[in-house]
């Protein structure tokens, strides 16, 4: 806990002055979704890279926190599309100095790491994430998905919070990815 305490005073002291603007860090290459079983499974890949002033929060003990976030609307004529599904992932990335290790949560299940890049690299892969019950879609249905990875701040220490405002190092996600869908309906016989 001290070594983020001592982050904290170097960012209040001015040691992360903000950077000029640059592209998002985070990309989108690949993202379907195949109707299973279950229901709507997404397959996703994301291209990530972590700015320096990030690696080096992260080996200072701040651990950095990732949402994935995936939208299903119906488009509507007539009025607003409906929103049919909104389902969220997230991942809790920290580094263990004792073990020299990088750690990557998601709910209940936590991997071991020997080095950033591959941490980033399962990060950076969704494959089979089922975002909706197959009840919730109807069939021979148009669909809208909208597809997006961010850094959230909102869970990093408040003291890290107030310190990063306005810092654009730490603004860090992909652009919307969208594209349509329809779900298949009943095959003639």
């Amino acid at each position: 806990m001290s070594r983020v305490l001592a982050y904290v005073l170097i960012v209040l002291a001015g040691g992360l002055a903000p950077s000029p603007a640059r592209a998002d860090d985070i990309q989108i290459n690949h993202a379907i979704l195949a109707l299973t079983e279950e229901g709507p499974a997404l397959t996703a890949e994301f291209r990530l890279e972590l700015p320096a002033k990030l690696e080096d929060a992260l080996l200072g003990g701040v651990p950095l926190y990732f949402i994935v976030e995936c939208e299903i609307a119906r488009p509507r004529w007539y009025w607003l599309d409906e929103r049919v599904v909104t389902a969220v992932t997230r991942y809790r990335l920290s580094h263990h100095t004792l073990t020299r290790e990088y750690r990557l949560s998601s709910g209940a299940v936590h991997q071991g790491f020997p080095t950033l890049v591959e941490a980033l690299r399962v990060m950076a892969t969704l494959h089979g994430w089922v975002v909706a019950d197959r009840a919730q879609l109807r069939p021979a249905t148009s669909y809208e998905a909208w597809l997006r990875m961010r850094l959230d701040v909102s869970q990093l220490p408040r003291p890290l919070q107030v310190a990063l405002f306005g810092q654009r190092d730490w603004v860090l996600a992909s652009p919307w990815r969208r594209w349509q869908f329809v779900i298949p309906g009943p095959q003639p016989r």
